[in-house]
C-alpha cells in the first residue's frame, strides 16, 4: 500500500497574523500595512514625502504710490512729466512775450502744418494748455501712469502719439478745407492750438480696455460725458471734437493693447521673417 511521506518536521508554517520580523515601519497585529506609510509614533518609512503645506492666498494691500510716477517704474510718464513741468515754469515766468512766440511757433494750426508738420506735431505736445493744475494734465499723470505698467513706456508713447496726431489732423484738415472753400476766413488757417489733451484722451480711451467693467464703465462715462457738456458748452468746438475723435481712437486700440497686456509691458512683439 502507498504510503504518505512524512512532513518535514523542520518547516514550521508561519501563524495568520504574525508579525514580519525585521521590517521597519510597521506595527505588530495590524494587517495590509503598506511599505513607505506612516510608522509608529508619527514616523515615515522608507519612499513616503511629507505632505505640502497649503499656503493660504496672500490679500493684496493697496499701494497708492503706484498712481504715480517713477523713474524705474514708469520712465516714459516720469520722463514726460518733468518735460511739461519744465515748459510750464516757462510760460508761468517767462517774459510773456517770448511765451508767445514759443506757443505760436509750436501750434498745430492748418498755416504750421503745411510747413513744418514734424516739427509742430512734437512741439505742441510740450506744453500743458491751462497749467498743471488744468484736468488733463492730473489727467496726465494719473492715465499715461497706469497704462505704462501694463503695457510699457513705447507702447503707451504710441498710443499717445496716434491719438495726438490723428485727432490734430482730423480737426485742422477740415478747417483748411472750409478756407479754401470760403467758407472760414483766413485768420483761421493761423490758429493757436498745442496741448498734450488729444494724447491724454487717446490714453484713456486705450486704458479703459484693459480695466474690469466696474472700473471700465464708470471711467468712459465720466470722462465721455464731460467732454460731451465741454461740446454743448459751444466754446471751442474744434477742440472738444478733437478730444472726443482721440477718445475714440483710444478705444479702437483694445485688441492691440489687450495683446500687448497679456504679453506683458516688456515683452517683445512677434518676430517676423
Amino acid at each position: 500500500m502507498d504510503r504518505t511521506a512524512p512532513a518535514d518536521e523542520t518547516a514550521t508554517p508561519t501563524p495568520t497574523g504574525a508579525p514580519v520580523p525585521d521590517v521597519p515601519g510597521l506595527l505588530d497585529g495590524v494587517p495590509r500595512q503598506r511599505a513607505g506609510g506612516r510608522g509608529p509614533c508619527g514616523t515615515v518609512g522608507p519612499g513616503a514625502t511629507e505632505p505640502t503645506a497649503v499656503k493660504s492666498p496672500r490679500l493684496r494691500t493697496p499701494r497708492p504710490w503706484r498712481l504715480l510716477p517713477t523713474p524705474t517704474g514708469t520712465p516714459f510718464t516720469f520722463g514726460y512729466a518733468m518735460v511739461l513741468c519744465l515748459t510750464s515754469l516757462i510760460s508761468a515766468y517767462a517774459d510773456p512775450a517770448l511765451v508767445h512766440a514759443l506757443l505760436q511757433a509750436s501750434s498745430t494750426d492748418v498755416a504750421h502744418l503745411v510747413r513744418t508738420p514734424e516739427l509742430v506735431l512734437v512741439g505742441s505736445a510740450l506744453w500743458l494748455a491751462g497749467g498743471v493744475a488744468s484736468p488733463f494734465a492730473i489727467g496726465f499723470v494719473l492715465v499715461l501712469t497706469a497704462l505704462e505698467r501694463r503695457i510699457g513706456g513705447l507702447r503707451t508713447a504710441g498710443v499717445f502719439l496716434l491719438g495726438h496726431v490723428l485727432a490734430t489732423l482730423a480737426t485742422e484738415v477740415p478747417v483748411g478745407l472750409a478756407v479754401l472753400a470760403g467758407q472760414l476766413p483766413g485768420s483761421s488757417l493761423h490758429r493757436l492750438d498745442y496741448g498734450v489733451s488729444f494724447g491724454v484722451a487717446a490714453g484713456t480711451g486705450a486704458l479703459a480696455g484693459l480695466l474690469p467693467p466696474w472700473l471700465r464703465v464708470p471711467l468712459l462715462a465720466g470722462f465721455g460725458g464731460m467732454l460731451l457738456q465741454d461740446l454743448l458748452a459751444f466754446t471751442d468746438p474744434m477742440t472738444n471734437w478733437g478730444h472726443l475723435i482721440a477718445l475714440a481712437i483710444g478705444v479702437a486700440t483694445w485688441p492691440v493693447v489687450r495683446r500687448w497686456h497679456a504679453r506683458g509691458p516688456g515683452s517683445p512683439g512677434p518676430v517676423r521673417s
